[in-house]
């Protein structure tokens, strides 16, 4: 990649300042929504099969959040702005595997969030025993962020509440998605 994905080698004290008022605001932001996009998609789905237009806002909501992840990944790796922390908070995979790793999977949920928006295409034919794993494999993500979280916190607590939580918040965007995802295909 170009000199304008080079790391942004931030002195030492950077990595451990504490998290901008902005990110801890957008971080609840991103938390606040996705909880109030889950509990709505339980509350809202129904008894029965879940319908795919119905899944189809809320992959997109998570989609959504994901792209502004990386894209705010991209933002502080060449402009570094003063309202998001270093580079070296974010990341515990070398940037030259993550970025195009994150690129892959945008491109794989637009790929499902299109096929749920129009009804058609093969992540809407509905798999039920791939709903069922997908669900146990989301339900699994989300407790492995949230243990990931406690031992964080434990570890710094000078870092509470909001120190080192980027990754974590938007592995919870991403089990979220995969909640709609195997919520979808186990209720057919």
């Amino acid at each position: 990649m170009g000199s304008s994905f080079a790391p942004s080698r931030a002195p030492p004290e950077a990595v451990d300042a504490p998290t901008p008022a902005p990110t801890k605001l957008a971080l609840l932001a991103t938390t606040g929504l996705t909880v109030a996009a889950v509990v709505t998609f339980v509350l809202w789905r129904g008894p029965g099969a879940v319908d795919a237009g119905f899944a189809a806002g809320f992959l997109c909501v998570f989609s959504g959040l994901f792209i502004l992840r990386v894209a705010g990944q991209v933002l502080v790796r060449t402009r570094r702005p003063a309202w998001l922390p270093p580079t070296e908070r974010w990341n515990l995979t070398p940037y030259r595997l993550l970025l195009p790793t994150q690129l892959l999977f945008i491109a794989l949920m637009a790929w499902i969030d299109v096929d749920f928006a129009r009804d058609s295409g093969v992540w809407v034919d509905a798999r039920p025993a791939f709903g069922r794993a997908v669900l146990w494999f989301a339900y699994a993500y989300a407790s492995a962020m949230a243990v990931r979280y406690v031992v964080r916190m434990s570890r710094q607590p000078d870092q509470r509440w909001f120190g080192g939580t980027i990754p974590i918040v938007f592995h919870w965007v991403l089990a979220s998605f995969l909640f709609v995802l195997g919520s979808f295909h186990a209720s057919h």
